[in-house]
């Protein structure tokens, strides 16, 4: 059985519960995305749900960031980052590109997290001098995505809630 994961933004305007078969918050994300739109340590810790199970009260608002590509071109991300439109905290990412899932941020969910075993540190290449990385003995580092996804991690650890 999944875990539920409760969550809400720093006024409480909105509040938001979904099902996770994948609770620690292991990912340490460093690219300028993340960063700024959750404004936390350096980097933002995404989680990950069924999109099926969110059950949302309140209004969110949606961010869709921009990509600029290394010939200068820019593109709007498919990811919708929503957040509160009245404090402005970072809640959850969707993108249909994955449409079974949400990625909720760990710095939004209420719900006691179990301490992950590791953190993977990824998108490291794009992360700003003055962050200087706790990697831990055992921690996994990448200059951009790893090849394991959130499930994978979860599974191979047998970390996976049924």
């Amino acid at each position: 059985m999944p875990i539920t994961l409760e969550g809400s933004c720093r006024c409480g305007a909105v509040r938001f519960a979904l099902d996770s078969h994948t609770p620690h918050p292991y990912q340490r994300c460093y690219c300028s995305i993340c960063r700024k739109t959750a404004g936390g340590g350096g980097y933002a810790i995404n989680i990950m749900g069924t999109a099926a199970s969110l059950e949302v009260t309140g209004r969110t608002a949606v961010y869709r960031a921009g990509l600029r590509a290394d010939d200068g071109a820019c593109e709007t991300s498919s990811g919708r980052r929503h957040f509160c439109p009245a404090c402005a905290s970072a809640l959850w990412m969707a993108d249909p590109s994955w449409p079974d899932l949400v990625h909720p941020f760990a710095s939004a969910i209420d719900t006691p997290l179990p301490v992950p075993p590791a953190s993977t540190h990824l998108m490291l290449l794009y992360k700003p001098a003055w962050v200087v990385p706790q990697i831990a003995a055992g921690d996994a580092v990448f200059d951009e995505y790893p090849g394991e996804s959130i499930e994978d991690w979860h599974r191979a650890r047998g970390l996976w809630v049924d």
